[in-house]
């Protein structure tokens, strides 16, 4: 009995080992870069509220399609601000969601509390980056009477969600030299995406440029700017906006 007891002594603190160094890995992402904190300031044309949700509100009372963000995985959310700064600058509502440890997959109905919280937008689209984008396309899935539009940076939709006979917009955009996902998972997973998807390649763009926090490990180097990456992705994302209203 003395034996079966330290057995189980051991596994226990073994497991418990790996859920502290797991609980430490993902609650220490890469820190934003220096572009993103200065993003987080209000100007004359948005307004950003740190709060429950990162909230970029254009200053005009005039808006009424809003974007929710699902950051990628262990990516501190503050790294996309500056895209979500330019995307609220151009009159959209923009919100950036927290996720519990840093992982859109314990946090995928989050966008159901923004909505409600915003009954004047009457369109909303969600989006994200890498697991945060494969995360937004579930909740599409699951929730398609809630978000009419759907926008994927660097990511596509899991096995189990084929949205390609939703009526739903989507976007996908994605760098031609993205290390972490390749150009033919995208183009393989148009089959489970809506046939009036847009699909957007940046040519030299990357998977750690859709943010801004720095490199990626596994990632490859991207042979074009960040902000040139960032400006085709605002202007793909937009355009989505758009076909809202």
């Amino acid at each position: 009995m003395r034996r079966r007891y330290k057995i189980i002594l051991i596994v226990l603190l073994i497991v418990l080992v790996i859920f502290t160094g797991f609980i430490v890995w993902a609650e220490t992402p890469p820190s934003p870069m220096e572009q993103a904190i200065n993003a987080l300031q209000s100007d004359s044309n948005v307004t950003v509220i740190s709060g429950q949700w990162l909230t970029f509100k254009p200053t005009t009372s005039n808006y009424t399609e809003g974007l929710i963000i699902y950051p990628g995985g262990r990516v501190d959310y503050r790294s996309y601000a500056p895209l979500a700064h330019a995307i609220a600058n151009e009159g959209y509502l923009t919100i950036i969601v927290p996720m519990p440890l840093n992982l859109a997959v314990f946090g995928v109905n989050v966008a159901t509390d923004v909505i409600k919280s915003y009954p004047k937008i009457t369109s909303w689209a969600i989006g994200g980056h890498s697991l945060g984008g494969t995360m937004a396309a579930q909740y599409a899935y699951q929730n398609p009477l809630k978000v009419q539009g759907l926008v994927l940076w660097a990511a596509y939709p899991a096995s189990g969600n084929n949205l390609s006979k939703y009526n739903m917009l989507v976007t996908t955009v994605h760098g031609s030299d993205d290390g972490l996902v390749s150009t033919s998972q995208i183009q393989n997973s148009l089959d489970m995406l809506p046939p009036t998807t847009v699909y957007v390649e940046i040519s030299g763009g990357n998977h750690a440029q859709f943010g801004y926090y720095g490199d990626q490990s596994g990632d490859n180097p991207a042979t074009i700017t960040r902000e040139a990456q960032q400006s085709e992705t605002l202007n793909a994302t937009v355009e989505l906006l758009q076909k809202l209203k």
